[in-house]
């Protein structure tokens, strides 16, 4: 076993992580640009220590050969986290910053609502963190509020084309979409030839069309009923899932329900996140769907006229923003979290980048979120399709707290001390547990693909229970268990996991997905439901049963799918710890997320909106306005 020496003066017991962060003076970004051999005309400086990496990198690297891909996910964690952030970023800094491979982070923007909520933010911890770490969890470089922005604008486009319609007629109507100039001449703007091409309208000529022609092209006629946009914003606000708009003095009669999600649940964050390129958003973001006419026909962005309105706003947000750890390895940080109610992965488009900069000898480590049932699914068969990449090796991150609790130990809830049987040892209730790790392996090893497990080491946990994880683990299947203390010592604490890895990538894999897209949508939805989580089989509501027809028949069936569960349990019930089966999984309700690329049904009663508890995380946090230094962010 190598004997690393920590690069950072490291304590006992570790402080707290913003005093970590505050305390190593990151580099300036031009440096680990350049480390990476990015040119200085390939990204933009956000302040010294953030800059955006432009596309163009990708473009002139085209063809130098791909790093080694990695995914790190989790077992079925607590409330509290296992450190898989951590663990992310501990890796990367053993493999950079003591086995001297080229290596770039691939994490997601963390968001507003654990920030401020329950969790926290997600910079990693301890001596394994990304700085600076207050400006990760607060603005970054604005990509969330640039989603939030485009959303709503889309929403406010929606209800106001609708109070417009009911008031005019055709002929008005198409009028005001396309005024006269001061010459009398009306032409379409260029989103218009989207809707034309739509509809099947060859001429260039307003004034050619004919009156059923205008009609046709100016008048949507949506269905209320059938809208499943909705507003979102990046704070939790139990308060607004559901609302009642229309309710002012212009808008009486136009009523209807709708509410509002979290926003790194829109669907415009999952396109930023698949999109391969500039011109791909653009066409994701137009052909969103938004609901559908009285007709039956879907409604799309660029119907509605905003596509182009829409990518205006995520210009600058389709560009990764490149930081460092605390041990000065590069980091890239694109698209957000949320993989429970989300597509929750880093972007393809910060990948593919951090794939070429590294070279063939190099490592990209990307982050999926929560469990193996969940991220990591959802990076299997969403991402890497859409991205055509595969990955060589998956990391699972595993934690004895978790798995004492998955063992039957006492319920874990954020804010309130552990019960004593997670800080002494019990190695019964351990390996109990451990039907949870087995269950995540399985699923892992599904996908033809070596697996490491990085037992993520607490301090109250014993030797004796840390080998009953790596035991077990083995004897399911992993390629290596590593027990790893990255928190504590930084890379140093994770140099055996990082070789393990290495050796895990240098085998040969066999890459296959769960399902085919071509199969019908129920097919899909339970071969995840049966084969990932171990249900019986599926129940599907009246709402579900009518969608998933609906959808069918506007041929979007072909779409993979992006189940939105919870993270707490391999079931839709939370309360089932362990590894669960025989479940009858409840579908209530899907969306088509058809710009992103794939359907969303809603498991049990997920919402997508976050609620804060009674003591959220801003009782905490503050500012020093003698030093101007941000406190109690964690």
């Amino acid at each position: 076993m190598p004997n690393y020496k920590p690069l950072l003066p490291v304590q006992s017991p570790v402080p707290e992580d913003i005093d970590i962060a505050q305390s190593v003076p990151p580099q300036h970004i031009n440096k680990i640009a350049s480390s990476l051999g990015l040119n200085e005309d390939e990204y933009d400086l956000y302040g010294g220590y953030k800059a955006k990496v432009k596309l163009t990198v990708r473009d002139r690297l085209k063809e130098a050969p791909n790093g080694k891909y990695v995914v790190v996910a989790g077992i079925t964690p607590t409330p509290l986290g296992e450190g898989k952030s951590t663990t992310t970023v501990g890796l990367c800094q053993a493999l950079g910053a003591y086995l001297n491979k080229k290596v770039v982070t691939c994490i997601r923007q963390p968001s507003q609502g654990p920030t401020f909520g329950i969790k926290g933010g997600a910079a990693g911890g301890g001596y394994s963190q990304v700085i600076p770490m207050e400006e990760l969890n607060l603005h970054l470089t604005g990509d969330i509020h640039a989603i939030t922005a485009a959303n709503n604008l889309l929403a406010s486009a929606i209800d106001t084309r609708m109070f417009h319609e009911r008031a005019q007629s055709d002929e008005a109507l198409f009028n005001r979409l396309c005024p006269a100039d001061k010459n009398g001449k009306r032409t379409f703007a260029p989103v218009m030839f989207r809707r034309l091409a739509k509809l099947g309208i060859t001429k260039t000529n307003p004034s050619e069309l004919t009156p059923e022609e205008k009609g046709r092209f100016a008048r949507l006629d949506i269905d209320p009923e059938s809208i499943t946009w909705r507003r979102v914003m990046d704070v939790n606000d139990r308060f607004l899932r559901d609302i009642t708009i229309g309710r002012g003095k212009e808008e009486r009669g136009q009523e209807r329900g709708t509410g509002f999600d979290i926003a790194v649940s829109s669907e415009i964050m999952a396109v930023l996140a698949l999109a391969s390129d500039l011109s791909d958003m653009r066409e994701r973001l137009g052909r969103m769907v938004i609901g559908n006419s009285k007709a039956g026909e879907p409604v799309t962005a660029d119907d509605l006229g905003v596509g182009g309105a829409l990518t205006v706003l995520m210009k600058d947000a389709i560009m990764p923003t490149l930081m460092q750890t605390l041990e000065k390895t590069p980091v890239l940080v694109h698209a957000g979290p949320f993989a429970n109610i989300a597509h929750g992965n880093s972007s393809v488009i910060a990948d593919q980048i951090a794939l070429k900069l590294v070279g063939e000898e190099g490592f990209c480590i990307t982050e999926a979120g929560f469990g193996s049932d969940i991220g990591m699914e959802k990076f299997m068969n969403i991402k890497c399709r859409a991205s055509g990449l595969t990955p060589d090796c998956a990391v699972i991150v595993a934690t004895v707290r978790a798995l004492k609790m998955h063992g039957g130990g006492p319920q874990v809830v954020a804010g309130t001390p552990l019960h004593h049987d997670y800080t002494s040892e019990n190695v019964e209730l351990v390996t109990k547990g451990c039907s949870n790790l087995t269950r995540h392996i399985e699923n892992a090893k599904r996908y033809g693909i070596p697996v490491v497990i990085a037992i993520n080491q607490f301090a109250s946990d014993t030797a004796a229970e840390l080998e009953a994880v790596r035991a077990v683990a083995m004897a399911s299947g992993a390629d290596a268990a590593v027990v790893c203390n990255h928190h504590g010592l930084g890379g140093a604490g994770a140099t055996d996991l990082a070789e393990a890895v290495v050796q895990a990538c240098s085998t040969k894999s066999d890459f296959k997905f769960l399902y085919e897209p071509d199969l019908p949508i129920k097919a899909k939805i339970e071969a995840i439901a049966t084969q990932v989580y171990h249900a019986s089989g599926v129940e599907y509501s009246p709402e579900a049963e009518a969608q998933i027809e609906k959808y069918t028949r506007m041929g979007f069936d072909k779409l993979p799918i992006c189940m939105a569960k919870t993270q707490y349990s391999f079931s839709h019930d939370s309360s089932l710890k362990g590894a669960p089966s025989g479940f009858t999984l409840p579908i209530r309700d899907v969306r088509a997320s058809v710009g992103a690329g794939f359907l969303f049904p809603l498991v049990g009663s997920m919402m997508t909106m976050p609620g804060l508890p009674t003591r959220p995380c801003f009782y905490d946090i503050d500012l020093d306005t003698t030093s101007g230094q941000i406190v109690g962010l964690s």
